[in-house]
């Protein structure tokens, strides 16, 4: 595969579109093969890189470069929202590039929520029947940094937005889990949220496999009809004994929408011929995913969960449901125009003893559950260890305290992982000095 790439992209005029994770890993490659081939480098931020044959464009206007090149190889965090490109640059994406030229098959995961617990249990349900299989995509390591083409027959691959925006590839098996208002910072709105995702079976040929969520649907989006491929809805609500019993199996697994994780794997399971017992050992061997309904561990009583992955309404509200034994959220991040009325509604009917709201919408969720007339005990913390040290003093011994805060970690942090970690070690930190008497 990796030969292949490099051949594709020889002798064309290149740009790497952002020198982070990614970035770093696309110019890795490329020296890989050849270390004379000259390149471009264009981020935002100064890049400091001793190459002679390597051309820099920073700044303000690093967009500028991407009409001077061929082939810009786009990190996923880069918005183009409003940038006009010529029509003779191809923008691609190492996601893009491993869809076209990897020789395995691949099962393409997307969603708004979901697609990592759901691409982690296809992983785990392939690895139980036998397969040569491989988790790559969305999490955390670039494509080009976690595959070893040749020892592998299958790959389960998490795919964002920002990865799929340009691919114009898709997976042998496509999998979206859901569709709602995500990253409109990013995008011209919902509009262009939806499209970017709805590229993983844009492209999908006659012996495609697509499974969609049948409970939300696709139809509002695109005319299934016109993609080619198997279609499969799947419900979370299902008379299958066995998929009832795959739903309560394993504790990580708490909750409705853990439950339709489980049923998309299971279908792409079907598909490929994997037997019952090998679905069921999949399943009982996933372990959780940090920041998804994560138990911290119980202190004073108190059992804290990071769910910092939830970054909007629908996840959050899900979380606080699934564990049903909640006495206190913590809420709150960068606004991004995303509208909160089904959290406000649904933490109306929840009625949780004690809602903490952090910068900047949890103030603003807080200001709005008030003048509602919450019964809820409404606190704004000032900062994350703020927010811990009023959760050991309100919360309940017995209950629960659920970090899940609908909103993205921009404001304040670099990414939600380092937000969740941060809620972690103050959890350790600050609980062994609270006195045992509440």
């Amino acid at each position: 595969m990796s030969r292949r790439i490099f051949d594709y992209l020889n002798g064309r005029k290149i740009l790497i579109l952002g020198f982070g994770r990614e970035g770093k890993s696309s110019y890795n490659f490329l020296r890989k093969y050849d270390k004379d081939m000259p390149l471009s480098i264009a981020d935002k931020m100064p890049v400091e890189i001793d190459d002679k044959n390597v051309t820099l464009f920073t700044g303000e206007n690093y967009l500028d470069a991407i009409n001077e090149h061929d082939v810009v190889l786009k990190s996923p965090g880069i918005s183009l929202r409003d940038f006009k490109k010529n029509d003779s640059v191809e923008i691609t994406c190492q996601t893009d590039l491993f869809l076209k030229y990897a020789p395995l098959k691949k099962i393409g995961v997307t969603g708004t929520k979901g697609k990592t617990t759901t691409t982690t249990l296809i992983f785990k349900i392939l690895e139980a029947a036998g397969m040569k299989a491989c988790l790559i995509g969305n999490m955390g390591v670039p494509v080009f940094d976690s595959f070893e083409g040749e020892s592998y027959d299958i790959a389960a691959i998490e795919m964002s937005s920002h990865q799929l925006e340009y691919t114009r590839n898709s997976p042998d098996i496509s999998v979206i889990t859901n569709v709602y208002p995500e990253h409109l910072d990013h995008y011209n709105g919902f509009s262009g949220y939806v499209n970017a995702k709805l590229n993983i079976l844009r492209y999908q040929t006659e012996n495609g496999f697509i499974v969609y969520n049948k409970d939300q649907g696709l139809d509002e989006y695109i005319d299934l009809s016109e993609i080619k491929g198997e279609k499969k809805a799947v419900s979370a609500h299902t008379d299958d004994e066995f998929l009832k019993e795959l739903g309560s199996s394993n504790k990580h697994l708490k909750g409705i929408h853990n439950q339709q994780d489980i049923f998309f794997a299971s279908a792409v399971a079907k598909h490929l011929g994997i037997e019952n017992e090998a679905i069921k050992k999949g399943i009982a061997d996933f372990q959780g995913i940090e920041h998804r309904m994560e138990s911290v561990g119980v202190f004073k009583g108190i059992e804290f969960f990071n769910d910092c992955i939830a970054t909007i309404p629908h996840a959050t509200l899900c979380a606080v449901e699934a564990l049903g034994n909640v006495g206190t959220l913590i809420v709150g991040g960068m606004d991004r125009g995303i509208d909160y009325t089904m959290l406000e509604d649904g933490l109306m009917k929840l009625q949780l003893d004690n809602i903490i709201g952090l910068p900047d919408t949890g103030h603003t969720l807080a200001d709005k559950l008030v003048s509602m007339g919450s019964k809820s005990n409404i606190l704004k913390a000032k900062d994350m260890d703020d927010a811990v040290r009023l959760a050991y003093e309100v919360t309940e011994s017995g209950k629960s305290c659920i970090l899940s805060p609908a909103a993205s970690s921009y404001n304040v942090y670099k990414n939600f992982e380092l937000k969740g970690r941060h809620f972690k070690s103050l959890v350790v930190e600050i609980g062994k000095g609270v006195s045992d008497e509440k």
